[in-house]
């Protein structure tokens, strides 16, 4: 007897900027820097920041809420809950938990994962994995930050990259729709000297502790580990599933910065234009930046019902994940993120 899978697929989409804005101007002010010199090594002109009293939980609540009034989805029945964050309201109870509570979901697990700027593609694969196993049959999953609060703004190197979003999705058993086609993981804690959160241990032999445990990092190494491993893993996930990254409609990769976006995609002989980021507007939003790009490309109708997209991730840890989605969405309500 063979072992019975269930197909999954992506049925919804929420998310949510803060309304604050830093610009570049703001940050010529705060540091040395200049608008030209941040838009010529990352693509960024402006990111959004939360405000003091605006937290993580809040941000993915928002997007909850918008994914719900856009969809026309109820979520009373989802059954488990996934929150992709590295800045959680507290280090317990988990962000997850203060969504059941908030939208009095019943009878759900909930749970919090951290896998940096891979999260949300870790969290999506976690997912697919519970609905096919036949344990699930609808799963929230959520990626919010607010790396605002973590990041150091004297630090001209990191500063200039970092903003608040979140983003949802719906993940639901679907009998005669395969939305996920392939996937592929994997991680090289021997990298996590290059980019780390500071903390008490000062155990990776930090020079300076920020007062609320910053960001460092390492830019050009990890430029040169992306180079390294993030082509290779791609093809492997493609071949998976027989197909090659010709038969993919759309890329959505992490939006670090636009300058290691455009090598990859040329590394991996596809075509800019059809590569979607949201680095302009909101810059490196960690985990968030998949699914802030994917919604980009739904709300101008850019993707269409039967796109493939392969949406992958790369970050901390270091850790890579990556998933081939058949899309099939259709929403009631499709108004454009606020700009």
């Amino acid at each position: 007897m063979g072992i019975l899978v269930f197909h999954s697929r992506i049925t919804a989409i929420g998310t949510y900027v803060p309304q604050r804005k830093l610009t570049n101007d703001d940050l010529e002010k705060m540091v040395d820097t200049s608008h030209e010199w941040i838009v010529q090594r990352t693509g960024i002109h402006e990111r959004r920041i939360a405000e003091r009293d605006e937290f993580t939980s809040d941000l993915c609540i928002s997007a909850v809420r918008n994914l719900v009034s856009r969809y026309n989805k109820t979520i009373e029945d989802v059954d488990f809950i996934i929150v992709c964050t590295t800045t959680p309201d507290f280090p317990f109870p988990t962000v997850s938990c203060l969504i059941e509570a908030h939208f009095q979901i019943q009878n759900a697990g909930a749970i919090d994962i951290s896998a940096a700027c891979a999260g949300f593609t870790y969290g999506l694969i976690m997912a697919h994995g519970l609905i096919a196993s036949g344990l699930h049959r609808k799963v929230l999953v959520i990626a919010g930050e607010t790396l605002s609060k973590i990041t150091d703004y004297s630090d001209r190197t990191t500063c200039v990259l970092f903003g608040d979003a979140a983003g949802a999705v719906l993940v639901e058993r679907d009998d005669q729709f395969e939305g996920f086609v392939s996937h592929h993981v994997g991680s090289d804690g021997t990298g996590g000297v290059h980019i780390y959160r500071t903390g008490l241990a000062n155990r990776l032999g930090e020079q300076k502790l920020c007062d609320n445990n910053c960001i460092v990092q390492n830019g050009r190494e990890v430029f040169r580990w992306v180079m390294r491993t993030i082509p290779n893993s791609i093809h492997q996930l493609m071949n998976k599933s027989s197909q090659t990254i010709n038969d993919v409609d759309w890329f959505i990769p992490h939006s670090a910065n636009l300058r290691l976006i455009e090598p990859l995609c040329e590394k991996l002989e596809f075509p800019i234009e059809s590569t979607l980021h949201s680095l302009t507007h909101f810059g490196n939003t960690s985990s968030s930046t998949i699914p802030l790009s994917l919604d980009l490309g739904i709300r101008s109708g850019k993707i269409r019902a039967g796109d493939k997209a392969l949406l992958y991730g790369f970050g901390a840890g270091l850790v890579h994940a990556g998933v081939l989605v058949r899309l099939q969405l259709d929403p009631v309500v499709n108004e454009p993120l606020p700009l």
